[in-house]
């Protein structure tokens, strides 16, 4: 069983930024996979980004490349989302996944088996 925990969203004018953080609880094994997306009220979930064991492997969505970074600490079993230059259609729950058993190819995290409680992004313009 894994569970995550993120903090780190809020509200930011367009240009702005802010890092979210995600914390991995388990019980046994790390977890290898981890990622995020996001869900806007009224559109469907976007897998935003996905790091695989520590960064061997990063994706990001099209829309976030170049201005959103994913990075993690392993050592703490924690993910981290800098997001830069934001904009209001970042505007967004975002939640943490993850998942322990995948792997390198795993990039989508709309897939992986644990999901978090989302933290609230809002960008105004």
């Amino acid at each position: 069983q894994v569970q995550l925990v993120e903090s780190g969203g809020g509200s930011v004018q367009a240009g702005g930024s802010l890092r979210l953080s995600c914390a991995a609880s388990t019980e046994r094994y790390s977890t290898n996979c981890m990622g995020w997306f996001r869900q806007a009220p009224g559109k469907e979930r976007e897998g935003v980004a996905s790091i695989y064991a520590g960064g061997v492997r990063t994706y990001y969505a099209d829309s976030v490349k170049g201005r959103f970074t994913i990075s993690q600490d392993v050592a703490k079993n924690t993910v981290y989302l800098q997001m830069n230059s934001l904009k209001p259609e970042d505007t967004a729950k975002y939640y943490c996944a993850a998942s322990i058993w995948c792997t390198y190819s795993d990039y989508d995290p709309l897939k992986y088996k644990y999901g978090g409680q989302g933290t609230q992004v809002t960008v105004t313009s």
